[in-house]
């Protein structure tokens, strides 16, 4: 699944309104309210204060709000920008300060998506993908060659531990488990103890 790399604010200018957009990266739908509501005690003064989050692995939990913007000019395109970039786990405010030019419909339509648009441009965009700590555990003789090889390769280590012998904690995508397991004690000519450990989420740059 989709989500922002960070939280960002980003402001736009549109005919005399401003329009400020925050992003932030929530799991629960408490903490999108939180967000919002922390975003809209610091804008109290504002005209609007438009939200809109997606929730849950396959984005099935949605919820937008106007705040008093003609219905369905504000909340509902800033939640389909999120839905268009295939975006979860994201909560955002569009606050907007009225500059005297009324926009009409249309116009805040394109004000809130285009807010919504620049701020997940400036922020990026991340792949959360599912992963497994695998322990790799090997004697000292074969740690440094062993690490070495998996700097150079798709894997790079988490963490080294030392003791009688070396473990290594490498993340691997759970589609690959296999395949590591196999490059791992093909590097090590077998001399290798491996075990597999929690899964865990990680973030890809796209």
């Amino acid at each position: 699944m989709r989500t922002i790399k960070h939280a960002g604010v980003h402001e736009l200018q549109i005919r005399r309104s401003r329009f400020i957009c925050a992003l932030a990266r929530v799991v629960t739908e408490e903490k999108a309210q939180a967000f919002i509501a922390e975003r809209r005690r610091a804008h109290r003064d504002a005209t609007h204060n438009c939200t809109a989050y997606i929730l849950g692995e396959h984005g099935q939990i949605t919820r937008n709000s106007d705040d008093g913007e003609p219905a369905g000019t504000a909340g509902l395109p800033m939640l389909e920008v999120l839905g268009r970039r295939g975006l979860t786990g994201v909560a955002a405010v569009v606050t907007r300060y009225f500059g005297g030019i009324k926009l009409g419909a249309g116009g805040l339509v394109r004000a809130y998506s285009q807010a919504v648009t620049e701020t997940i441009n400036a922020v990026g965009v991340v792949e959360r993908r599912p992963v497994v700590t695998v322990t790799v555990s090997v004697g000292h003789e074969r740690a440094g060659r062993l690490q070495r090889d998996l700097h150079a390769s798709p894997y790079p280590p988490a963490g080294t531990r030392y003791g009688a012998g070396v473990e290594i904690d490498v993340p691997v995508p759970e589609a690959e488990l296999t395949a590591f397991e196999a490059w791992a004690a093909a590097a090590t000519g077998g001399q290798v103890s491996i075990r597999r450990g929690a899964r865990a989420l990680i973030d890809v740059e796209i």
